[in-house]
């Protein structure tokens, strides 16, 4: 598509109105965006259109962008009616770059509410549906389900989610797409509404690892606003694609077999196959630990939330109840 739109084949608001329409008759049942807008997803493709040509990586391409990433203008309530109405006055440092390289951003996608919850049935706004579930039951994952169905269900060609404990790894599986959570700091958490603030990042959802690999070079990189992003420089991702991957060693690690489904337990074995007949290695790792996982996790996730959910008070944000 990146070709297409360079050489004018199509144009970006050729690709917009496609989108628009699968939205359009698909997210009623889907309900994957809360609050989609053409007039103003086209009004950003004509202004990018004015600025004339800039060779941004992503120029034309509509992004879907999570609930609870702040996009200037835009209401960003993370699927709570706690924060209705509340519409930040700057972006994200995501969201910057996404602008930076020409994306269309369409914001607002569903969530369980300020991200607590992995089926994506907890918003205030109702449950959002998984798009490759053949009866629409199914749910998507959370808490980046919105994001993931409307890359599954061709809503959008990618998308931002967050992740604190498996929020873009699990909607991603469940949806049968791509999800990353980078390294923690690889990618800034300026502007993302704060679940567990050392657990916190921002990630791409995609239709494959290509495009993730682009759309993680775009928004990675060092932000002097968030004290946690490290001045590392951003590898070539989309480059090392390229590389073979005979010589890598893989761990695995020996997980308790109590509550592992044996057709998981096949299906990670027939992945290490894969690798091994393309020349990788795979060795059995230890976790010891690996029992205080899920202890040490809830512990640290709801102190943290305790104090970050503490701000939505009503005083300076929030609802205010009258008497």
């Amino acid at each position: 598509l990146q070709s297409l739109l360079a050489a004018g084949t199509v144009s970006a608001m050729d690709v917009l109105d496609d989108v628009l329409a699968r939205i359009k008759q698909a997210n009623p049942s889907l309900n994957a965006y809360l609050d989609p807008q053409p007039d103003r997803l086209r009004q950003q493709v004509r202004e990018t259109a004015r600025q004339g040509p800039h060779g941004g990586r992503l120029a034309g391409i509509p992004i879907t962008i999570k609930d609870n990433i702040c996009v200037a203008g835009e209401e960003t309530a993370c699927a709570s009616r706690i924060l209705k109405g509340f519409r930040p006055p700057y972006d994200a440092t995501v969201i910057e770059r996404l602008r930076r390289e020409g994306a269309v951003l369409i914001p607002r996608a569903n969530m369980d509410e300020f991200a607590f919850g992995s089926s994506t049935e907890n918003s205030a706004f109702g449950p959002t549906r998984n798009p490759r579930a053949h009866d629409m039951n199914h749910v998507p994952g959370g808490s980046s389900g919105g994001s993931a169905a409307a890359v599954a269900g061709h809503l959008a060609l990618a998308a931002l989610g967050s992740d604190t404990g498996g929020s873009i790894w699990q909607p991603a599986a469940f949806c049968g797409i791509v999800g990353l959570k980078p390294t923690y700091g690889r990618v800034s958490r300026y502007g993302l509404v704060a679940f567990a603030s050392s657990l916190d990042q921002i990630g791409p959802l995609t239709k494959d690892v290509r495009d993730a690999a682009i759309l993680l070079s775009v928004i990675a990189g060092d932000d002097p606003r968030d004290s946690t992003s490290p001045p590392v420089e951003v590898p070539d991702y989309v480059g090392q694609l390229e590389q073979r991957v005979k010589g890598l060693r893989i761990g695995i690690p020996m997980l308790p077999t109590e509550g592992l489904d044996a057709s998981v337990r096949q299906a990670v074995n027939d992945a290490v196959k894969v690798f091994e007949r393309h020349g990788c290695s795979a060795v059995r790792v230890e976790l010891p630990h690996i029992d205080k996982a899920i202890a040490t996790y809830y512990i640290i996730a709801t102190a943290e939330a305790s104090s970050n959910l503490a701000r939505y008070d009503g005083v300076k944000y929030g609802f205010r109840a009258g008497n």
